[in-house]
């Protein structure tokens, strides 16, 4: 991210707190993210390895952007587990949001544990040419 831009990232705990007693349970692992922004709005890309749609909580709240999933290991059936230190993880990240974005436009996918969100910037906000006449 350059100095530019519009994204903050909030402090996880705050996360925590709103999820209450299931993060109580599990601590969350804060997934990597890059972000990358254009003259069009933000490019957003979090690792979110075992995650499948339906444990994905994707939300915006006012200004805030909230990430929350848990990743779902699978075992095989005929496997007795007498001992296990994997556990299932909880992952949660949040980030504040410019109001030159317009969230009510994000378009998100999932694909290969890698959550891609897309933001575009409100058009009042995208950068634009003005024309300069002479006299």
């Amino acid at each position: 991210m350059n100095d530019k831009t519009q994204v903050t990232e909030r402090d996880t705990s705050a996360v925590a707190q709103r999820t209450g007693e299931r993060s109580s349970k599990t601590p969350a692992v804060v997934p990597a993210v890059d972000v990358v922004e254009d003259k069009h709005g933000i490019t957003l890309w979090a690792d979110l390895p075992g995650v499948t749609r339906e444990k994905l909580d994707l939300r915006v709240e006012g200004p805030n952007l909230f990430i929350e999933a848990e990743a779902t290991v699978p075992m095989p059936a005929e496997l007795r587990v007498h001992h296990t230190e994997m556990q299932q993880p909880r992952f949660a990240r949040a980030f504040t949001l410019s109001a030159d974005f317009d969230t009510a436009q994000i378009d998100a996918s999932l694909k290969d544990g890698v959550l891609k969100l897309t933001i575009p910037r409100r058009e009042e906000a995208r950068p634009r040419r003005i024309d300069v006449s002479v006299d």
